[in-house]
């Protein structure tokens, strides 16, 4: 008989985070994780100091400019260094390069009694047991009554390095494992010590979720946490297979990567980008600190590895690992490594049948299933990783955390799996899968059996639109948070109103809807603009107000190209102008709408997804937002108004009818015709697509509540419909101005000719066409020129040239 279902879990830690706050923080330690962590910080709007040691030796520069070991430049450098880095780093750590003024560099001698002065103080030093016992010991000296103090380690116990310091000290001490890049990688485990209060416990949790925007698990204090620990014992296991088997490492990537619901890094792409060495350091780790069996010999070193630390090819860092990449003739080629021989080799293309029906699957879930149950001896190999990565996770179970979640969670969040070990046994089938196990003589821990006897055939279980899980012998409700409205799950409770085939009008409760794209890339096409009318009509006559979001990868990368390529190539050039009138249309009645819009994209938000964004009243950026009108790319001009939303903008900006509009149109006239993006929610309102009156959400998972709330918010206060525009325009001199820029850049080689071309459709959009400055004209007006210039370059061979490399390369071409 199954176990019955509990609720427990359900509550939250409540509202701990009225009364504590963290409105400043302090980073010791400089380092790429430490700089990395305080950047975020600074994201959050924390104000943080970075602390380092003071250096025992002068630079030549330093000798060069006069300089002492007393100099503050000198005794801050280590700090001051790290924190003009975050600015030029090729992966961006902060937000907007302003965010940097937020964080103060200085020195543990100089500085330490500032610690006094913040809430949160995180240890980012050397992975050296005495070193941080070192350090903790100082911050106990000065940290002020109540201070919150945690470390950064990647395994080391947190009980061990606090033993030394104060009672006080260890109730407010805690394991905060951020990992690498700290502003993009979404887990962070928080690990409690044995004195840490629970209090403290449930308000990390809770303000690191919501104010850094992180995936928080509970972990125990156990060697490398849950997902280094699983993770790392994954990877193990998978080459120990390879060498056994005689697999190569281009067969093994391909057989554990997106078939498996892993990256594409896969296994060993995924270790040259961490580092061979790094993953030797948390390998030994754990081998160093479990006992004799089973478990310490799954974490002995292959000799391969320790052969290519010696060399030094230690991955992307030493130029080659696994793989190298070498220059030729023809460009750049990728070799791979033969274990057997050390010596590089050219990559091949695999194939094969599993391979085959796996890729020909949409959705991870349909992937994994499609792979496994094709034999071939590539899914063969899958499935000797697979099954004891699933007996491994269940064997820590109680003993790295308690929750199934968590792990699950851990793994998703930590190393990119897109199932976690135990929402895959479910996908497998969890009875099945046992029995086979059992029968190629594995033993699968007494809890799992216990738990199928029972009657239970999964760890997960969906009821009356609720989800339960496994914990501690009995399905348990999981907690269910107000700021976290799924779609997904509303779709199962039978909430939508309207759908089509590329969207769904969907009930979010409290008079608010949303409208969710859900075409192949959420690319807009016909059946997108016809449920947007739709949409309009539906929440004029019933709701409060309409959210427009999703739960795609991307919100959307823009409109149909295909489509569009066909009918230009076919020569149907009114069934194209009735495209760009119903995507214009569609978007000038969502801005008419009398009734709250808000927008809240995510993630890549490109071309005709921008457009779809622009009408709204108010935007609610995820922080990880790479917003952009980019139709330049493949020869054309956005033309469902973005060129006059924008311009409109500039113009309702200035009150005074002689302001010189022509700098803000020359800054608009750059990002479109460059086709620049944000590199994040604040960059776009900084860009000029957003409004002061916009936010940014830092969890992602926030978003569609805060949208949501905003909604609800201009209802209450009486909404105010938009009122059709007027746009003042700098016309044919402004033009000129637009034009003299393009043609210096085609001179000095930037751009091509036929950059130039869309360079000069594009001014005449902006500028309002073949008017004197200061001509008032309509929104119709602008898209009527929007819709003339995208027609006339869609016409172009070079243009589309350009759209067929984008489709079939996903790159774009300059000709």
């Amino acid at each position: 008989m199954s176990k019955p279902l509990t609720n427990k879990g359900i509550t939250g830690s409540g509202d701990l985070s009225r009364n504590r706050t963290i409105t400043k923080a302090a980073v010791i330690g400089s380092g790429v994780m430490g700089s990395g962590i305080a950047a975020h910080l600074a994201n959050a709007g924390i104000p943080c100091l970075l602390l380092d040691i003071v250096p025992r030796s002068l630079t030549s520069d330093e000798e060069k400019a006069g300089l002492t070991l007393e100099h503050p430049k000198v005794r801050n450098r280590l700090a001051a260094t790290a924190v003009v880095g975050l600015t030029k780093a090729s992966t961006a750590p902060l937000y907007t390069t302003d965010f940097v003024k937020r964080i103060t560099p200085g020195n543990t001698e100089d500085h330490l009694n500032q610690l006094k002065e913040v809430d949160w103080i995180i240890e980012v030093v050397t992975e050296r047991l005495e070193i941080k016992k070192s350090i903790l010991s100082l911050i106990d000296s000065v940290r002020k009554e109540g201070a919150i103090v945690s470390t950064n380690t990647s395994g080391i116990s947190v009980n061990e390095m606090a033993e030394d310091c104060s009672e006080g000290f260890r109730r407010h001490f805690l394991g905060t494992h951020f990992f690498n890049p700290p502003r993009h990688m979404k887990l962070l485990e928080i690990i409690p010590g044995h004195d840490t209060d629970p209090e403290i416990t449930a308000f990390m949790s809770e303000f690191c979720e919501k104010r850094l925007g992180k995936g928080v698990v509970l972990a125990k204090d156990t060697p490398n946490f849950i997902s280094n620990r699983i993770g790392t014992y994954g990877l193990l296991i998978t080459l120990q297979e390879m060498i056994e088997n005689g697999y190569t490492v281009e067969e093994v990537d391909a057989a554990t990567g997106p078939v498996l619901g892993r990256p594409k890094s896969a296994t060993f792409r995924t270790l040259d980008l961490v580092g061979i060495d790094t993953f030797v350091h948390v390998a030994r780790n754990v081998y160093d600190s479990v006992p004799e069996g089973a478990e310490k010999d799954a974490f002995t070193v292959p000799e391969v590895m320790k052969e290519l630390v010696s060399r030094g090819w230690i991955g992307e860092k030493g130029g080659q690992g696994f793989y190298k990449k070498v220059k030729g003739e023809h460009g750049s080629k990728i070799l791979s490594l033969h274990v057997s021989s050390m010596e590089y080799k050219a990559s091949a293309k695999i194939s094969s049948p599993s391979l085959d029906a796996a890729k020909a699957s949409k959705g991870a879930r349909n992937k994994i299933k499609a792979f496994l149950g094709t034999e071939d001896r590539y899914s063969e190999l899958a499935w000797n990783v697979l099954k004891q990565v699933l007996v491994y996770a269940a064997e820590k179970l109680g003993e790295i955390a308690d929750s199934i979640e968590d792990i699950d969670n851990a793994m998703k969040w930590g190393f990119n799996w897109e199932l976690g070990p135990f929402e895959t046994w479910d996908l497998i089938g969890l009875p099945a899968s046992v029995q086979r196990m059992e029968a190629e003589g594995m033993t699968v821990p007494a809890w799992v059996k216990d738990w199928i006897a029972a009657g239970n055939e999964s760890f997960y279980q969906q009821k009356d639109g609720r989800l339960f899980h496994y914990l501690k012998g009995e399905y348990t409700g999981i907690e269910e948070k107000p700021e976290i409205i799924s779609l997904q799950t509303l779709k199962g409770q039978n909430k939508i109103i309207r759908s089509n085939t590329g969207a769904n009008l969907i009930d979010l409760g409290d008079g608010v809807a949303c409208l969710e794209f859900t075409s192949p890339n959420n690319a807009i096409g016909a059946d997108i603009l016809v449920m947007i009318q739709q949409s309009v009509e539906e929440v004029l006559a019933n709701y409060r107000g309409l959210v427009i979001a999703n739960e795609g990868r991307n919100f959307c990368v823009g409109a149909n190209l295909m489509l569009m390529l066909m009918e230009a190539q076919s020569g149907d050039w009114d069934e194209v102008d009735d495209i760009i009138r119903l995507f214009q249309g569609s978007m000038m009645k969502l801005k008419g709408l009398a009734k709250p819009v808000v927008a809240a994209p995510h993630r890549m938000v490109l071309g005709g997804g921008v457009e779809a964004c622009l009408p709204a009243d108010r935007m609610v950026f995820s922080a990880e937002t790479y917003f952009g009108l980019v139709e330049t790319g493949v020869g054309l001009i956005p033309a469902g108004g973005g060129c006059k939303e924008l311009a409109l903008r500039i113009s309702d900006s200035q009150s005074d009818p002689e302001a010189d509009l022509q700098p803000a149109i020359n800054r608009i006239f750059e990002t479109i015709a460059l086709a620049k993006t944000s590199t994040s929610g604040h960059h776009a309102i900084s860009m000029g697509y957003g409004r002061q009156t916009d936010s940014v959400v830092m969890n992602p998972d926030y978003r569609i509540f805060e949208a949501k709330q905003t909604v609800l918010s201009m209802d209450r206060a009486g909404y105010i419909p938009q009122q059709p525009g007027l746009v003042r325009v700098v016309g044919r001199d402004g033009r000129a101005v637009l034009h003299m820029g393009a043609l210096g850049m085609r001179q000095s080689g930037y751009i091509s000719d036929h950059d130039l071309l869309i360079a000069k459709k594009l001014a005449h959009i902006l500028t309002g066409g073949d008017v004197p400055a200061g001509t008032v004209v309509s929104e119709q007006y602008m898209l009527d020129l929007e819709r003339e210039a995208f027609l006339s370059l869609l016409g172009e061979v070079k243009t589309q040239q350009r759209m067929q490399h984008m489709l079939a390369k996903g790159k774009p071409l300059r000709n």
